[in-house]
């Protein structure tokens, strides 16, 4: 990076703070106090999960050579963070075993008997060739859920490779250690030994995302935007909306698990 390009990433971040800071203090991670509470929040948060590799692939497409005949990409420093970031995250190792996260995080919702079904038909109908709308709504997937993965293709869909190498960067690898840190600790002491794969999910992204990933995914930004101010400007922005529609999530999903907490409770 450039002093230049230096200036203006840190001028980015100091303006993304508040949001950021709001994230990692969301009254949701103390609010999860039984099992069931956390069986909905994985239940929605899993298709986070997977919007994550399809930002991701997005990316990979945008900054790779995913053809044939091969042909070399403009820029290298991103072209290496990406392929390493589709290596850990499409096939990690986990136990002797190679597997996606979006696969781990599904046996940690097996584990707590939370219901997979909803984000099974969503794959299964993508697999069909439905369309994202269309296959969220099959799927009847949760409405926080879906609005989220639906912003999430919308940054997708305006192919600017710095609009959405900033929602991924700011939105996810640069956020995800300090939210998940708050998401650890709540369970850790909450439910000691009943979490493991959850928690080891938890925890490999933080120490990756914290780590590597996220210094990385900064670089990345800064590489793509240059002195481009405007690129500046719409990476902001794309930034914002994304640490923004984190925010309204976590609501929504505090939401659900208030509500059906009371509905219990008066079932009972």
């Amino acid at each position: 990076m450039t002093l230049a390009t230096d200036d203006l990433l840190m001028e980015l971040r100091d303006r993304l703070a508040p949001l950021r800071t709001e994230l990692g203090n969301h009254s949701l991670y103390a609010e999860m106090s039984s099992i069931e509470d956390l069986r909905l929040f994985s239940e929605s948060h899993v298709f986070a999960v997977w919007d994550f590799m399809s930002l991701l692939k997005a990316l990979q497409q945008m900054l790779t050579c995913t053809k044939v005949p091969w042909l070399p990409t403009r820029s290298p420093a991103s072209r290496r963070f990406i392929n390493e970031i589709v290596l850990g995250e499409e096939s990690d190792e986990f136990d002797g075993r190679c597997l996606s996260h979006f696969e781990l995080y599904k046996q940690a919702m097996i584990e707590l008997g939370a219901d997979v079904r909803p984000i099974d038909r969503f794959v299964e109908a993508l697999s069909n060739g439905r369309r994202i709308d269309d296959a969220l709504q099959e799927a009847a997937a949760p409405e926080e859920a879906s609005r989220f993965v639906q912003m999430t293709f919308t940054t997708i869909g305006q192919d600017k490779q710095h609009v959405v190498a900033a929602a991924f960067a700011f939105g996810r690898e640069d956020v995800i250690p300090e939210m998940f840190r708050s998401l650890v600790e709540s369970l850790s002491r909450r439910f000691p030994a009943r979490l493991d794969t959850l928690l080891v999910y938890l925890q490999r992204h933080i120490d990756v995302d914290g780590d590597s990933h996220g210094p990385m995914a900064l670089r990345m930004i800064a590489e793509l935007c240059g002195e481009d101010q405007l690129r500046w400007d719409e990476a902001a922005r794309a930034a914002e909306q994304a640490l923004t529609a984190r925010l309204e999530f976590w609501d929504a999903i505090q939401s659900r698990i208030i509500s059906e907490r009371r509905k219990m409770a008066v079932a009972r």
